[in-house]
């Protein structure tokens, strides 16, 4: 099972993306300041995610979510609108 998940910065108000086999463990990684991406602007709030069977549809569904970024599909996303 793979997740794609979207995360908010308490303290900046920006947003992560990522893919994981394990959410939780990831959630802890990225808030342990281990990560570099998220380093330093947590805490993260986990705010969406989706689940997928295998690997390459999780990633393409990523890949479309970040193309997404600050767009209007993003906050209908991210607002629980379809998108």
């Amino acid at each position: 099972m793979y997740f794609i998940y979207i995360m908010q910065s308490e303290t900046t108000g920006r947003y992560y993306i990522g893919m994981t086999e394990n959410i939780n463990l990831r959630i802890k990684h990225n808030n342990s300041g281990a990560n570099r991406s998220t380093k330093n602007k947590g805490p993260w709030n986990l705010i969406y995610q989706e689940k997928y069977q295998d690997k390459k549809s999780a990633w393409i569904r990523e890949q479309q979510i970040k193309s997404y970024k600050g767009g209007e599909a993003f906050k209908k996303l991210i607002h629980g609108e379809v998108a």
